[in-house]
């Protein structure tokens, strides 16, 4: 071997050996954490939902169970009542501490400020990724049309909106299929009376802002409420 093929061949084992250093380093460097999936949890707090209200507060624990089994969740609680009030906490982990909060809220007379929470919603995913908006309530007493175009810019962020309705008003049924349909998420109705419905929702809207699509699609496996908010969304 000529000097010069020696030179080549200490070069390219010099070379050889910073490649498995630096892969070595690179190995031993502990894996980013995934950002933790992050839900907006809105209610109407108006007077006519005292009974959801309550039943919500009863019910939360279980979304959050399933959103700990799928990595966490970060959720924000959003409501409105009176005539001009809606408010949001922080966000929290695993909902930790939402329970005592809510159970502090008392519902008032007023009307609907379901253009608000939008807005907020809005504001938080150009923030930050927002996975999901639940939003449970009996009524919209807003035009539509002022509701659309935020709805349109929640799809656009990826913002999927959860739309749950206590009752079957026919118009308040349109006004959240449309928001839903809009973001490319989905609607249900529920009844009160019967608390494991809305409960089946929750957990399969809190498996999709964890776990994204594949989440709630391994959740309508065996879940019929989810199977059913998954054969909506895009």
């Amino acid at each position: 071997m000529s000097a010069s093929d020696k030179t080549g061949a200490i070069a390219n084992s010099t070379k050889a050996s910073a490649v498995d250093a630096f892969l070595d380093k690179a190995k031993a460097v502990p894996a980013v954490a995934a950002r933790r999936g992050r839900l907006v949890f809105a209610l109407d707090a108006t007077m006519s939902r005292q009974p959801t209200w309550d039943l919500a507060l009863s019910l939360q624990g279980k979304m959050f169970d399933v959103a700990a089994s799928l990595g966490g969740l970060d959720v924000q609680l959003c409501y409105f009542r009176g005539f001009a009030e809606c408010k949001a906490s922080r966000f929290v982990s695993g909902g930790e501490g939402l329970a005592d909060l809510m159970s502090r809220i008392d519902v008032r007379g007023g009307t609907t400020q379901i253009q608000k929470v939008l807005h907020h919603v809005r504001g938080e995913a150009k923030a930050l990724p927002v996975g999901a908006l639940i939003f449970v309530g009996d009524a919209c007493e807003e035009y539509l049309d002022d509701l659309k175009p935020i709805a349109g810019e929640l799809g656009l962020l990826g913002v999927k909106a959860f739309m749950f309705q206590e009752g079957r008003d026919a118009d308040v049924k349109h006004a959240f299929q449309t928001l839903a349909r809009l973001t490319g998420g989905a609607y249900a109705a529920f009844d009160a009376s019967a608390p494991a419905k809305l409960a089946g929702l929750m957990k399969a809207a809190a498996a999709y802002a964890a776990g994204g699509r594949a989440a709630l699609e391994r959740e309508a496996k065996s879940e019929h409420d989810a199977a059913h908010l998954l054969s909506q969304m895009k």
